[in-house]
């Protein structure tokens, strides 16, 4: 199992970085987290190998920006933040 966290402040960042990833334990750790905080969560093999290969704190390439703006904007609206 992998797992990965990314963060994106709109109008702050030019695109989403990685701010968490692993494997195992630290993969349960960074799901648990997120389930703790009512982060809702996305399975996606390929992306996820895209994101394992990017250090920490590092902004993630404009190969994937459509899908993971795609995922983004199911976050937000599943958590009522995102108000057009």
């Amino acid at each position: 199992m992998q797992a990965a966290a990314l963060k994106y402040e709109r109008g702050n960042q030019q695109a989403p970085q990685v701010v968490a990833k692993g494997a195992g334990v630290v993969a349960e750790k960074i799901i648990a987290a997120a389930r703790e905080h009512g982060i809702p969560l996305h399975e996606d093999p390929e992306l996820i190998q895209v994101l394992m290969k990017l250090d920490l704190n590092e902004e993630i390439p404009a190969e994937i920006y459509q899908v993971v703006a795609d995922i983004l904007a199911m976050v937000y609206r599943a958590s009522k933040k995102y108000q057009p």
